[in-house]
């Protein structure tokens, strides 16, 4: 499963795709404060980054692949400065 969840953060693990939105926004609703792991994350479908702009989780770990670092680690470090979910 490319992503795992715990209580508080949402690991994601090389190919996230969009059979994963479903579940993501099951886990930034029920969590008071969530956390994203993107460290092994290789490839992130575009609804996956559109809810974790939304969301604005605090990012545990940006990613560690040169295009997702240059592309969208910028973009979520810039969403999780004011959190807010209304979902």
């Amino acid at each position: 499963m490319p992503l795992v969840f715990t209580a508080t953060q949402a690991r994601f693990e090389d190919v996230c795709t969009v059979e994963d939105a479903l579940p993501l926004l099951e886990f930034l609703k029920s969590s008071n404060t969530p956390e994203v792991d993107l460290s092994p994350c290789t490839w992130l479908h575009t609804a996956l980054l559109q809810l974790l702009l939304t969301a604005r989780p605090r990012m545990a770990a940006s990613p560690v692949d040169p295009a997702l670092t240059r592309w969208v680690a910028p973009l979520l470090a810039d969403a999780s400065r004011e959190r807010g979910f209304d979902g």
